[in-house]
């Protein structure tokens, strides 16, 4: 009997709070380009460079940027190695890289 008296004592309670209107929601935000989680992969051409140098002396040989992955190094490197010394340093690669951006550029423009 107690028990049935609590639980009609709450039914009384709770019934005008549940007969309350929901709260209006905010309205949702307009939509945003998402952040990228994670900053880019991609790394400098000096982070390349470093990384491929193993002997860290600042020559980058042939065989280290074939194992660096350092793609268009190893494509042009008889080109970037002027001097033919069987290395190639990181402003020689920079010269090669402007010059042939120099180059179509000059070509495309007639």
């Amino acid at each position: 009997m107690r028990l049935s008296l609590i639980a009609a004592m709450l039914a009384l309670i709770a019934g005008p709070v549940l007969a309350q209107p929901a709260a209006p929601r905010p309205a949702a935000p307009a939509a945003t380009p998402a952040a990228p989680a994670t900053p880019h992969p991609r790394r400098t051409l000096q982070q390349q460079f470093d990384e491929a140098n193993t002997t860290h002396d600042g020559h980058l040989t042939l065989e280290q940027a074939r194992a660096g992955r350092m793609n268009a190094v190893v494509r042009d490197f008889a080109e970037t190695d002027t001097a033919r010394r069987g290395y190639v340093t990181m402003d020689e690669i920079k010269a090669h890289r402007r010059a042939v951006r120099l180059a179509k550029k000059a070509a495309k423009q007639g």
